[in-house]
């Protein structure tokens, strides 16, 4: 028996000018996991995501990079968002899964992966994240983690519900 549809669109937001954040809301808890997809760029290098409006350091991540020659990995306990990396290239694209979001009694988990087209190798920057909430996720803002830069006229934003994973 097919299953239909595995990914259902919940919303996209296209940038018709640079704006400091991108917010989803009211985020249905209709689906299992949520999947995040961001085309474009954006002048800074720490863009990331924050949940139902938590600035706080309540999130945690590990980091993994690699060049195709070094692999490096860092870990930070008390972030202020889940990292998505740079989006500094017009080519770049972040994936972020964001697993068992309507779920209030346990934290949340999300893996995130940035790749971004450059001359020679590709480089790739993947993060484990968790934020410590037991809340369900409503709102889904995606911003500068790190100061006030902006993401870039044109750039595409597009949220995904899983309805069985």
């Amino acid at each position: 028996m097919p299953a239909g549809n595995t990914y259902e669109a919940i919303a996209t937001q296209t940038l018709g000018s640079a704006a400091a954040t991108v917010t989803f809301s009211s985020i249905p808890s209709t689906y299992t996991d949520l999947v995040l997809i961001a085309w474009g760029g954006a002048s800074g290098n720490e863009f990331g995501l924050q949940f139902n409006s938590d600035t706080g350091t309540n999130y945690g991540q590990t980091a993994l990079a690699g060049n195709g020659s070094t692999a490096t990995s860092t870990r930070n306990t008390n972030y202020n968002g889940v990292g998505l990396g740079g989006l500094s290239s017009r080519s770049a694209i972040a994936i972020a899964h964001i697993q068992n979001y309507s779920n209030s009694t346990t934290f949340k988990t999300s893996l995130t992966r940035t790749e971004q087209t450059r001359s020679g190798v590709e480089a790739v920057l993947a993060f484990v994240n968790t934020w410590r909430s037991t809340s369900a996720i409503t709102s889904i803002t995606i911003k500068d983690l790190s100061g006030s830069n902006n993401l870039t006229s044109g750039s595409t934003f597009s949220l995904y519900g899983i309805a069985s994973a």
